[in-house]
């Protein structure tokens, strides 16, 4: 009866009803989108990292993100391929550089380059080809989407690197990092384009034996290279996404938009059920002169807000869900982690309670006779 009751004021007042419901499909699509677009950012930002295949990083030390310069000695990686827990390691060539492009103007590139047979680190998803071109000495990829950028090279065209040249051999697609476009190649002819030593590299890349111990591996390796230090791959993907936070400006700028974004969705949908209590106290008055508790009042109030925030939710998810689909495989970053949406649609299941409590108390006083004035 009570619910009987929620769905018939609903239909009742439908103007009412459909401005309730368009504030929080508002609300829940903006914020979505923009927390969408910000995790995305975040995944470029560890991109590099998430995708090298390894567990443990190690690098120069109090090196601790992947857009500072680490040295470390070659000879490293063959102290730990001896380490029972150890079931790979390989020297990775990790730096800026300057791509001249047919204009004569440079464009700012990274610079990877992977060991060769295994190429371990190497491009994660390709256009055209495969990572068997990097096997090639002068043998180079770039991502599709950074095309533009470079200049429109075509496969198998030579460019000029820091006055060395390669040549792309492959396109990869979705293969990308925050900041200056990424250019793969092999170690060999990435130590000649920066200029690094034979005997030096940037990162040491390690995975380890499956069932090993991560925390013994790490202090292991430590003990081992007490030069170096040694960091979970989750560890510096986190300090690089906050590196670039702190550092690019990007933290203080979209942070805080997105950050103002979802307190305005807060404050918008807690005043929108409020509204949506408040329009209807007539109705309580007459539902109350009727014979209604108090207690059926709150409950009537509450299957309102479970159906607003129900109706809202369903159409701002799918269209964000469009949104997503529209911007897949385009230059725009956006992606939802899977717990975000679970998260996102219980906080506005309170805010939608929210709303609704802060008119409840006025609602429950109603008078029944003041449906008569």
């Amino acid at each position: 009866m009570r619910r009987y009751a929620a769905v018939r004021m609903l239909l009742h007042e439908r103007s009412t009803t459909a401005g309730a419901i368009l504030g929080v499909v508002a609300i829940v699509f903006l914020v979505g989108q923009q927390l969408a677009i910000m995790f995305g950012l975040f995944t470029l930002m560890s991109a590099v990292v998430d995708n090298s295949g390894a567990d443990i990083w190690v690098v120069s030390k109090n090196v601790e993100n992947t857009a500072s310069a680490s040295n470390l000695p070659s000879r490293y990686v063959d102290r730990l391929a001896g380490l029972p827990e150890i079931e790979w390691a390989e020297p990775v060539v990790y730096s800026g550089a300057q791509l001249r492009l047919p204009n004569g103007t440079f464009q700012p590139v990274q610079i990877i380059g992977v060991t060769r047979p295994e190429l371990h680190g190497g491009p994660w998803r390709f256009a055209s080809g495969g990572n068997d071109v990097l096997l090639e000495y002068d043998g180079a990829t770039v991502d599709k989407f950074d095309l533009e950028d470079l200049g429109e090279p075509e496969i198998g065209s030579i460019v000029e690197v820091n006055s060395r040249r390669i040549r792309i051999a492959g396109y990869t697609e979705g293969t990308r990092s925050f900041g200056a476009p990424l250019v793969f190649t092999n170690a060999t002819k990435a130590r000649e384009v920066t200029g690094l030593p034979a005997d030096r590299c940037s990162n040491i890349l390690v995975r380890l034996r499956p069932g090993a111990d991560v925390s013994r591996a790490l202090s292991v390796i430590e003990a081992l290279l007490p030069k170096a230090s040694a960091l979970t791959s989750a560890e510096l993907a986190g300090n690089t996404i906050i590196y670039n936070l702190t550092s690019t400006g990007i933290g203080s700028s979209f942070g805080l938009s997105t950050l103002v974004g979802i307190l305005v969705g807060v404050v918008i949908i807690t005043l929108t059920m409020y509204t949506n209590v408040l329009n209807r106290q007539r109705d309580f008055a007459v539902l109350r002169a009727l014979g209604a508790r108090r207690r059926d009042v709150f409950a009537i109030i509450v299957y309102q807000a479970l159906t607003i925030g129900f109706i809202g939710l369903l159409i701002g998810f799918f269209l964000l869900a469009g949104f997503l689909f529209g911007v897949k495989g385009s230059r725009l970053p956006a992606n939802l982690p899977l717990w975000l949406p679970p998260a996102h649609a219980l906080l506005t299941f309170l805010l939608c309670f929210a709303g609704s409590a802060l008119a409840l108390r006025r609602a429950l006083k109603i008078e029944p006779a003041s449906a008569f004035r």
